[in-house]
Formats: C-alpha cells, structure tokens, sequence
C-alpha cells in the first residue's frame, strides 16, 4: 500500500505540460502551453509546442511566467517554495 502511495504523489508532482487551441487578437489560431508548477521548466513549454505543432516548426508569440531566480536566490542551489507560472504562446508554421 505504501509503494501504490509514493507512485501516485510521484505522479501527482511531476504534471505535464498542457496545450489549448486558441484565437490570437489578430484572429489567426495559436496554440497556449502551459508549463506551470514546481516540477516543470520552459524546456517543457517548448517541447510541448514543438510535439503539438507535428514537427512543423512554431512561432514563439509571447512568453509570461515566473522569471528564472538567480543563483545566490536559491537554497542549496534550489528554488524552494516558489510556484513557478509559465505559459507559451505560440503559432503553428
């Protein structure tokens, strides 16, 4: 029972990046990532846009989120306590 429990908070912390379909201002289609929490990176956000764009290439549209802290801002090199924010808008090539 204790191993079925550690395997799900595991899973529960690691997430995944989430992709929407979207209209930009300028009435072309986007696409909004986001890559929000602890346990991802803007790495995730831009293998996510490059997997749901099918190789096709992306356009980076505009990036708002939580900005990466500085070394001397980290406890024993890392950043302990911060939710993170991080959503990538892009546009399919």
């Amino acid at each position: 029972m204790i191993r079925i429990l550690s395997v799900i908070a595991v899973l529960s912390l690691t997430g995944c990046a989430t992709a929407e379909n979207t209209y930009m201002k300028n009435g072309k289609q986007g696409l909004s990532i986001d890559c929000s929490g602890e346990a991802m990176s803007w790495a995730a956000c831009y293998e996510k846009a490059d997997a749901s764009c099918a190789g096709t290439g992306y356009n980076i549209v505009s990036t708002e989120g939580t900005p990466q802290p500085k070394e001397s801002d980290k406890t024993l090199g890392v950043d302990v306590g911060n939710y993170k924010t991080r959503n990538l808008l892009v546009s399919c090539k």
